[in-house]
């Protein structure tokens, strides 16, 4: 067992755009290992890496966030958690540009609310999961909890919709039993412009969830995606990605996006934890 999580480690947590090729071979040769490690595993009973705790404390940055993110847990009220990947982690950022100025948006909505951001670059389902079971739950009863969670299992990770669905009711479940009297906001994957697949398993993964957890009483599931769409097309200038040096395909908000999206969310918020809503800036 430890051998098969040292395979699931060592394959994850590297962030692959970085990697030369050499390391990325490194990573292909760990996962053909996992794999033999599994031993003919059938497909019904083989092991879902998306709904699979795993770390990523080997990158430095990583780990000194998560460290200063137990401390901050642990020093203050929280009754506002965000748990998510860089798109929440951008809450933090402050501009120049404007179109990166994200931190007055969190300010607006969230800053007198005792929320702690948990939003941790290129995590996917699993690397949410591992924080969960590792401290992020510890010792705290927020009274929301927000969950946006699955981009990352789309991109290099190409992980099926049915198997980041397998790893967002991971989390689910999880969070149920660490934080019994929290109530969860699950947010559907946003949309984005990578490739008709991850299109098309964004919407997959998005139909699964709402069947699964719209009108429950334990989870509020909301798809706000129609905020980043304009006559049927995704709104480019509501992402960043196609301003950086070299210019990525859209999938990070910008500020003006994440507003908008902190807006959609808002009403539902507001009543979740029995205050009143706050009100966008004219």
């Amino acid at each position: 067992m430890r051998l098969h999580r040292l395979g699931c480690v060592l394959y994850q947590s590297g962030q692959m755009p970085e990697w030369p090729r050499t390391m990325h071979r490194v990573g292909r040769i760990c996962l053909a290992l996992l794999l033999l490690l599994l031993g003919g595993a059938t497909p019904a009973t083989r092991t879902v890496l998306a709904a699979t705790p795993l770390s990523r404390m080997d990158l430095h940055w990583w780990r000194e966030r998560f460290e200063a993110k137990q401390v901050e847990l642990r020093s203050r009220q929280v009754d506002l958690l965000f748990l998510g990947d860089s798109i929440t982690q951008d809450y933090e950022v402050s501009g120049p540009p404007e179109w990166r100025n994200f931190a007055p948006v969190w300010q607006r909505y969230y800053g007198n609310r005792n929320a702690v951001n948990l939003g941790f670059k290129g995590d996917a389902t699993s690397h949410l999961l591992w924080r969960i079971e590792n401290g992020e739950t510890d010792a705290i009863r927020p009274k929301v909890a927000v969950i946006l969670i699955g981009a990352n299992n789309l991109g290099r990770l190409h992980w099926a919709p049915q198997e980041t669905v397998a790893g967002i009711d991971a989390i689910v479940t999880q969070l149920r039993r660490r934080l019994p009297t929290t109530k969860l906001l699950l947010l559907g994957v946003l949309p984005s412009e990578r490739s008709e697949w991850a299109s098309s398993a964004t919407a997959e993964i998005n139909r699964s969830l709402a069947a699964r957890y719209r009108g429950g009483s334990e989870v509020t599931y909301l798809d706000i995606g129609s905020v980043f769409m304009h006559d049927g097309k995704l709104n480019r200038e509501l992402f960043f990605d196609p301003r950086l040096t070299p210019p990525a395909a859209p999938l990070h908000p910008t500020a003006e996006g994440q507003a908008l999206m902190a807006a959609a969310i808002e009403p539902t918020l507001a009543a979740l934890l029995g205050d009143s809503p706050h009100i966008a800036a004219r």
